[in-house]
């Protein structure tokens, strides 16, 4: 049968018939976490060429909207430290002090968590491509309106505001993908374009060296150059992803519905055509459900107990990973206070580089042993402790002060890894219970609520917590807390592993 012919809706409708009784004998493998059929093995090579073209659609797109809107939301923390000498830093300048710092920097993570949930189901029955490409183009608008910022009041305002757009990006990007690729293949390409969020620290905080040394150019100082440019190519990019992206797939032959809310909204390309599309349908069937679901549905997920494991997991690493993004230039300062702000956005550079080799290394052996999950992702929280001790206890000599140096680097690579892995794991644990309301809602919860995190490590710690700063040694006590939350997601990890494994052999035992 020709390509061509097979994209047709009728030839495409007759395939499938003759093809339905291989379709019902397709069944979820929860040892080996994927779809496979009773009548034999997929082409493998055919199944790869499949993927590949997904991915070339994908995750460049992906990348770049992470890595802006990354870079939107993590330059505040580098404003603090911009032009200090001249009191053109982001303190100075607002006059603001360092409690209404990071007041201004958890407020984010307030109206984040909040509407993560909302946001997410918004867009599990909309178009997935629109509402995301919706959500860069409105952190495009907050984070150019930053250059105007004149006090703590509309600080306070705007990074609410920002936290209200981005609600829904992080987790509707797993929601995405697992509408195209089986749970077993999805940390992988979560490790790759989370890739974003670490060359995006990298390149901002290496860049922030240049803008610092436009500072007085045309009237602006140099973190206000930094919002200006950085929110200006995010918004332009949000443009282009309307048309980037493709919507979510469809059964070989099936027209998209439309209803009030999607009948306005742009057609874009579909992912896969013909004989792809066919293979692509046998593979990953689950991806071709319909999105409709109920509230009755939504509480099924909701109360569902192997969420409260994640959050725990996800709460302390992105906490102290947030933590770290907000106050690593802080941190560099306190550890010699003699470095320039131009040193310091040099230094920060490394951590994310670090950061980012720890997910190439990690994310595909997570996948391939991905009955492990807890294993990986225990293990590079570990090495983020041991990094927070190094960075803690080294001393202060001019030697140990770079000994402490690179316990921030250790941090760095043991971060990389495990958001991926526990966003992941998510998906791959409530898909087959829940089914796509059971990703978008599980997904929400555990990035909405577990970035409470986030709120903690910015708002209490360091710069929020009076007289850390001034312990021995400095700011003991905030690393300490993150020390702390680590435990508690590593924990939570190993609970997770052996109360599925406890409830899947009972389970099992009930079926036979």
């Amino acid at each position: 049968m020709a390509e061509s012919d097979i994209a047709t809706g009728v030839d495409a409708h007759r395939w499938a018939a003759q093809h339905d009784d291989q379709h019902k004998e397709a069944q979820y493998d929860e040892d080996e976490g994927r779809h496979v059929s009773l009548e034999g093995p997929m082409d493998s090579s055919r199944t790869k060429r499949v993927y590949r073209k997904l991915d070339l659609r994908i995750i460049p797109p992906f990348w770049l909207l992470y890595f802006l809107c990354s870079a939107v939301r993590s330059n505040v923390g580098l404003a603090q430290t911009m032009n200090t000498q001249e009191g053109h830093d982001l303190g100075t300048r607002l006059n603001l002090s360092a409690h209404q710092v990071s007041t201004g920097l958890a407020l984010f993570y307030v109206s984040y968590v909040v509407l993560e949930v909302p946001s997410n189901l918004a867009m599990s029955k909309l178009s997935p491509s629109v509402w995301l490409a919706r959500i860069v183009i409105s952190v495009g608008v907050i984070g150019t309106a930053m250059v105007g910022m004149q006090n703590a009041a509309g600080y306070y305002v705007l990074r609410l505001l920002l936290g209200a757009v981005e609600a829904g990006m992080w987790p509707g990007m797993s929601l995405f993908l697992t509408m195209f690729y089986p749970p077993h293949r999805m940390a992988k390409r979560i490790g790759w374009y989370f890739t974003a969020s670490q060359v995006s620290a990298a390149v901002v905080g290496l860049v922030s060296a240049g803008f610092q040394e436009m500072d007085g150019d045309g009237g602006l100082v140099g973190f206000q150059w930094m919002f200006l440019i950085w929110g200006l190519v995010t918004l332009v990019l949000g443009f282009v992803l309307v048309w980037w992206l493709p919507d979510r797939p469809l059964a070989p032959g099936e027209q998209r519905k439309k209803n009030f809310l999607t009948k306005h909204l742009p057609e874009t390309k579909p992912a896969l055509t013909g004989e792809d599309a066919i293979l692509h349908y046998q593979d990953l069937s689950g991806a071709y459900h319909s999105a409709d679901w109920t509230l009755r549905d939504l509480w099924a997920v909701m109360v569902d107990w192997r969420f409260w494991p994640l959050f725990v997991m996800y709460f302390g690493v992105v906490g102290v990973g947030n933590g770290v993004q907000s106050y690593g230039t802080v941190i560099l300062r306190a550890i010699n206070p003699g470095f320039t702000g131009v040193e310091l956005s040099l230094l920060y550079a490394p951590i994310w580089i670090c950061d980012l080799i720890g997910i190439l290394c990690v994310t595909p052996i997570s996948d391939h042993f991905h009955r492990h999950r807890a294993l990986w992702f225990s293990v590079p929280t570990a090495l983020q402790i041991a990094g927070l001790l190094i960075a803690t206890y080294a001393g202060d000599g001019r030697g140990e002060r770079w000994g402490r140096y690179v316990g921030l680097l250790i941090v760095g690579f043991g971060l990389g890894p495990t958001v991926p892995i526990a966003m992941t794991w998510t998906a791959e644990i409530f898909q087959p219970r829940h089914g796509e309301i059971g990703v978008a809602a599980a997904s929400a919860l555990v990035s909405g609520l577990g970035n409470l995190g986030s709120v903690v490590t910015n708002y209490a710690l360091f710069s929020g917590w009076e007289g850390d700063s001034s312990r021995s040694p400095v700011y003991l006590g905030s690393m300490w807390v993150m020390i702390a939350m680590l435990l508690a997601s590593i924990t939570a990890s190993f609970c997770m592993q052996w109360l599925l494994k406890i409830t899947d052999g009972r389970r099992g035992k009930s079926a036979s």
